[in-house]
């Protein structure tokens, strides 16, 4: 199998780029190319053997494929069900987890919780919070990690776990939050890509989404724990990301 030797990165809004994904990767020579598809940039029909696949997240979601105001998304299904078929490297994160859990079957629908009277509420993972390490100590993705580490959450849709699929990674509230599909094929929900400086500027552009998950003060929350927890969980970060690129582009 061919050494992979550039990345294409699927953007999909401006404040969510590849950040500490490309530092990784520009530590191990690996060019990368951005599609801004937000701003009509088009999405390959297919990757060269050498080429890795890195989708990125986004306020929109699996359910608005099919909707003119993003064209893009059914291309993206298109593109990872193609790179499924033939095993090629992938990475999603968040958006592009759910996108890629779509694409391989699975279902993508919005997170709920029990609510008071016993029925399901809707239901948003937004800040910092752990996630449980899941899978086998030998999974080379997880080498070098604690069984928990402390990830930025920023989400309120999840999906099945496709078939065939391992489960790396989970919280009480989403099961499912990060899987390995085949070999080369990642999903991760939660963001561990982030520089700090971005943390403030999410914090700011989707204020009515984190409100609605925590509250009047939940954005003020998640800017002081940044400032407390952010150093302490960027080696686990740059560990994971790290990983997922060795095995990415082996």
């Amino acid at each position: 199998m061919k050494r992979a030797q550039r990345a294409v990165v699927l953007q999909h809004t401006p404040t969510e780029g590849p950040e500490r994904v490309a530092i990784a990767l520009a530590a191990r020579g690996i060019a990368i190319e951005v599609r801004a598809v937000y701003g009509g940039d088009a999405v390959p029909e297919d990757l060269a053997r050498d080429e890795v696949l890195i989708v990125m997240g986004g306020p929109m979601g699996v359910g608005d494929a099919g909707s003119p105001q993003y064209p893009f998304l059914d291309a993206e299904l298109a593109l990872l069900r193609k790179l499924i078929g033939r095993e090629a490297p992938v990475l999603g994160i968040c958006l592009g987890a759910q996108l890629l859990a779509a694409a391989a079957g699975a279902r993508v629908y919005p997170m709920t919780r029990p609510a008071p009277n016993g029925a399901r509420e809707p239901a948003r993972e937004v800040g910092w919070g752990p996630v449980d390490f899941v899978a086998s100590a030998a999974e080379p993705l997880l080498a070098g990690l604690g069984r928990q580490e402390l990830m930025l959450h920023w989400h309120g849709d999840t999906f099945d776990l496709p078939v065939g699929a391992t489960l790396l990674a989970s919280t009480p509230l989403c099961p499912h939050q990060a899987f390995r599909l085949g070999a080369r094929q990642i999903a991760l929900q939660f963001h561990c890509e982030l520089e700090a400086e971005s943390i403030p500027v999410w914090v700011r552009e989707d204020a009515e989404f984190v409100r609605g998950a925590n509250g009047p003060d939940g954005g003020a929350r998640i800017l002081r724990d940044t400032a407390r927890l952010y150093a302490t969980a960027l080696p686990a970060w740059d560990r994971l990301l790290g990983n997922v690129v060795d095995v990415l582009t082996s």
